[in-house]
């Protein structure tokens, strides 16, 4: 037989086991807000249910009522701790009518009027409705990828709801699911739910495991200084193009990037205002790249893009935007400002590139060259063709049809 006390002990020590695991992953990543709203919510928990415990062997109702309120401030702050999760703004406002409606219904119908059925019924709007109204975020939500925790801890709401649906439907229907019964049925009620809010925990750490891993899959690919990918990402999108491009036969084009005279910047003005403009130039170039385009720096000042279904025509559009946007910035340089120039090399994948993108790069790496050896701060493309004289053609023949 179900000893109802004995579950509610059990409910209690496991949620502050809950909560002490909440509170290590608080300390532990600072930054990860939710997991402060789940170990409130563990925390909370468990004082609500040892106090509702009381209730068993002391008269008085203000142990049902105090535990009461821990039971539903757990609940919305379970649902606060979702929302904060998602990046969401927490409903203070709308879970603090919750919670203040619910415990009102629970002390009329109390204190008040005394109906049982009625009762339960606000109890248990207050447990539901947060987890419900967070719902949504769990099994659609804002990126669109539903990560296996946020799964599990939704199917684990639905139980959770489905259960207090049917307590409420069996409490009207004259059947007594309160703990005053003391029946098997309280008890298996109460064994559900102990081992569901031990799942959904579960299910939230899981999503905080799939976060961290993303941010630390995000950190290796990125740029420490800039925040664009970095060279190891972009060796990865330039090996996916090219293998597309290699099934498809539709192109793509790469841009390589050069800041003219960037040692001087470092040895003139310190590393400092060079960090800046490396800063700087990575916000100019993004304003004239498209959805989809990938900026990477590929180390010191040299900076490569991806430019997906794109021709050499277009490439070389894409590069003049660049370009211009930052000659116009140097214009407006004053004294103490530093003016950026840019040399670009852009480059097409062809057939005989296939899936080596380093052949790629070399191919732009030569048209960088040609516009380096051109005077600097402009652009040049890579031409295949072997030149009719021994001297290579000009930046301007070189790129007179792409104008």
């Amino acid at each position: 037989m179900l000893n109802v006390p004995t579950l509610w002990t059990v409910f209690v020590v496991n949620f502050l086991a809950l909560g002490l695991i909440w509170a290590y992953v608080t300390r532990s990543y600072p930054k990860f807000a939710a997991a402060r709203f789940w170990m409130a919510s563990s925390f909370i928990g468990a004082t609500g249910a040892m106090t509702a415990l009381v209730r068993l062997f002391v008269a008085s109702p203000l142990p049902l009522l105090v535990g009461a309120a821990g039971i539903i401030a757990a609940s919305c702050l379970a649902a606060m701790g979702i929302q904060r999760f998602y990046d969401r703004p927490v409903s203070w406002r709308v879970m603090t009518a919750t919670g203040v409606l619910s415990l009102a219904g629970v002390v009329f119908f109390m204190v008040g009027f005394e109906h049982m059925q009625l009762r339960m019924l606000s109890y248990t709007l207050g447990q539901a409705l947060p987890l419900v109204l967070a719902l949504r975020l769990l099994l659609a939500p804002p990126e669109g990828r539903v990560s296996p925790g946020a799964r599990l801890s939704g199917i684990v709401i639905l139980t959770i709801v489905g259960i207090f649906a049917v307590r409420t439907l069996g409490n009207l229907l004259g059947h007594d699911f309160s703990a005053r019964a003391g029946g098997q049925a309280h008890g298996v009620m109460v064994l559900g739910l102990l081992f569901l809010s031990m799942t959904l925990n579960f299910g939230f750490l899981l999503m905080a495991m799939d976060r961290l891993r993303n941010e630390v899959a995000d950190l290796a690919l990125l740029d420490d200084l800039t925040g664009v990918a970095n060279r190891r990402h972009l060796l990865q999108r330039l090996s996916e193009e090219c293998a597309r491009s290699e099934r498809s036969g539709e192109p793509f084009s790469l841009l390589v990037i050069d800041l003219d005279g960037f040692k001087a910047i470092n040895d003139t003005h310190g590393h400092a205002a060079g960090d800046a403009c490396l800063r700087h130039f990575t916000l100019m170039a993004q304003t004239r790249l498209r959805p989809g385009d990938m900026l990477a720096r590929t180390g010191g000042d040299e900076f490569c893009v991806v430019l997906p279904s794109s021709t050499l025509r277009e490439a070389a559009a894409i590069a003049r935007r660049v370009l211009e946007v930052c000659r116009q910035d140097a214009a407006a340089c004053t004294t103490r400002d530093i003016p950026i120039a840019i040399s670009i090399g852009v480059a097409e994948w062809d057939r005989g590139i296939g899936q080596f993108p380093d052949r790629l790069i070399a191919h732009a790496d030569h048209a960088l060259y040609d516009a380096k050896k051109n005077g600097k701060n402009d652009f040049a493309v890579y031409d295949p063709a072997p030149p009719l004289s021994p001297e290579r053609p000009g930046l301007d023949e070189a790129t007179r049809k792409f104008a």
